[in-house]
């Protein structure tokens, strides 16, 4: 029974270890990029999909516009991660004519709208607001998906922010956009089998000949990527709890065999019977 008692206080100490390394991964953990803060922050928009600003996770933009425009950001998101869009709109000082309603949209690389899940992305500002604030929580990026499926994939997402419904006379004020974008990654919970072969970013799949010699030309500011680089789409927190529960499940076996097996032949049973 002491050798048994060892075993199963072995095989708690070492699942105990495997899912203390799993867990923090399991659970949200926002992953501002680092080196985010320290660039200076983009302070103007893109008016299109084509020549959308870039921005980091983490990382603050600011434009100044007229009521009425469109306006872009991209950034890059990761399988297994969670993206959740800020934008402040400081209204005009002067006087407006009524109410105007804003919205934030979210575009994957496929330039498919993205539904969100949590937040308001459209919101009327009353006519004496300073500002309106809206926010948009996506689905977790996965891995892979069937081609019928519109689930959000890695790759480039694209933010528009623009005024929807406002008296024809409030077109053409100024006004002052802020919006920042942060994820947080879900953990094994939310890993597929499969991945893409390439994220879905502007240009994957273009080939630009150069000749010999040739100094190969800057990336698209669109095609930023994640600041480890794109996931391998193979590795998840899955493979610690896997290992954990096989090794809890060997143990277990192991001191199940030796309580039933007993202590060798009984006392009660003669020599030689």
């Amino acid at each position: 029974m002491r050798t048994v008692r060892r075993m199963l206080m072995t095989a708690a100490l070492a699942g105990a270890g495997l899912l203390g390394v799993a867990g923090p991964a399991v659970a949200d953990t926002a992953t501002p990029s680092p080196s985010a803060s320290a660039e200076a922050a983009p302070t103007e928009a893109g008016t299109s999909f084509r020549t959308a600003t870039a921005i980091k996770p983490g990382q603050p933009a600011t434009a100044d516009a007229s009521t009425g425009d469109y306006l872009y950001w991209v950034l890059p998101v990761d399988a297994g991660q969670r993206a959740t869009v800020t934008a402040t709109v400081t209204l005009p000082a002067a006087a407006r004519h009524g109410a105007a309603t804003w919205q934030l949209d979210v575009y994957d690389g496929l330039r498919r709208r993205q539904p969100c899940k949590y937040g308001a992305p459209t919101k009327a500002a009353a006519q004496g607001a300073g500002s309106v604030e809206l926010t948009c929580t996506l689905r977790t990026v996965r891995a892979w998906a069937e081609p019928w499926a519109n689930d959000p994939l890695p790759g480039s997402y694209y933010v528009r922010l623009t005024v929807v419904d406002l008296p024809q006379e409030d077109l053409g004020l100024p006004v002052h956009a802020k919006v920042e974008a942060g994820t947080a990654d879900q953990g094994g919970a939310q890993a597929v089998d499969g991945t893409l072969a390439a994220p879905l970013v502007p240009g994957a799949g273009t080939a630009t000949p150069q000749s010999d010699g040739a100094t190969p030309s800057p990336r698209p500011a669109a095609m930023a990527e994640p600041d480890g680089g794109w996931s391998s789409g193979w590795w998840s927190d899955r493979w610690l709890w896997t290992a954990a529960g096989g090794l809890l499940a060997a143990l277990g076996g192991i001191a199940g065999y030796s309580v039933t097996r007993g202590s060798g032949r009984p006392s009660r049973v003669p020599p030689g019977a």
